[in-house]
């Protein structure tokens, strides 16, 4: 329920923030469309007028639907979620605190609650959601964890959202590479045959060259293909050391376990920080 809660929220910030910078591209090229159209047809460039006007006065009401107080509530309901799903691994591998203690599913519910507790003033968002039923994960000691956790978590998770991330990062060095050639072409066609109108969009073009910047500095393309290729990178060394483990002790097992979910957390909590720091 927190995961789902935690999505449907992340979904709402990314969606608002989109419609934000659209809204801010239309009001930009409309507005300019529209101060050209009244020298030969009015009743049209009224229109582009008008709907310029209201895309400039939906764009701020819809940027703040994808602002501060909704990424922090987000990132919050991300970080119980996370909680949640390490401490339950911990406890279905039998490691660390849960390692032969008869009153392992005592201490596990002790500190879901307190996780849940830590949320409590989020629990708005959780409420109406039905959990989706999953089949328990097949962990019962640390060989399994590592096939149910640790190579899930890398092969399913961390390494295609780098490369995700990776290509969202492209895709906007591209917008911006077009942008930016169109805008000096345009330029040089002013400039060469003194075209007034063509230089209206260039400013036009160098506004929504600006935009889409913010938009991915806003978002963390980079930042978080970063993140996501340096955790799958330390996943990858610890899964490597233990399978050159010949015959791992208790104390190994544990610490390995915990390094792995440590690798997880700190990737998870420079994630928040960075995101709720913007």
């Amino acid at each position: 329920m927190w995961s789902q809660a935690a999505g449907r929220l992340k979904k709402q910030v990314v969606r608002a923030r989109a419609m934000a910078l659209a809204l801010g591209v239309a009001a930009a090229a409309l507005g300019t469309a529209a101060s050209q159209t009244l020298m030969w047809n009015e009743a049209a460039g009224r229109t582009m007028a008008f709907v310029a006007a209201v895309a400039a006065g939906w764009a701020p009401l819809m940027g703040r639907r994808g602002g501060p107080d909704r990424v922090s509530d987000w990132i919050r309901l991300r970080a119980v979620s996370e909680s949640l799903k390490t401490e339950s691994y911990l406890y279905l591998a039998g490691v660390g605190a849960y390692r032969g203690n008869e009153n392992g599913s005592d201490l596990l519910r002790e500190r879901v609650r307190g996780f849940v507790a830590d949320g409590g003033d989020l629990l708005r968002y959780t409420t109406g959601i039905a959990a989706v039923e999953r089949p328990e994960p097949e962990v019962r000691d640390e060989e399994s964890y590592v096939g149910q956790r640790l190579r899930q978590q890398l092969e399913g998770y961390y390494r295609p959202q780098a490369a995700y991330m990776q290509r969202k990062v492209r895709l906007h060095e591209r917008i911006e590479f077009a942008l930016g050639g169109l805008g000096a072409v345009m330029a040089a066609l002013a400039a060469t045959w003194g075209v007034e109108q063509i230089m209206a969009w260039v400013a036009v073009t160098a506004s929504v060259g600006v935009a889409v910047t913010a938009h991915a500095l806003a978002q963390r393309y980079a930042y978080q293909h970063l993140e996501f290729t340096r955790t799958g990178e330390e996943l990858e060394r610890l899964l490597q050391r233990w399978l050159a483990e010949p015959e791992p002790t208790p104390e190994a097992a544990d610490r390995f376990v915990a390094e792995c979910e440590h690798a997880i957390s700190v990737q998870n909590e420079a994630w928040m920080i960075r995101w709720t720091a913007g």
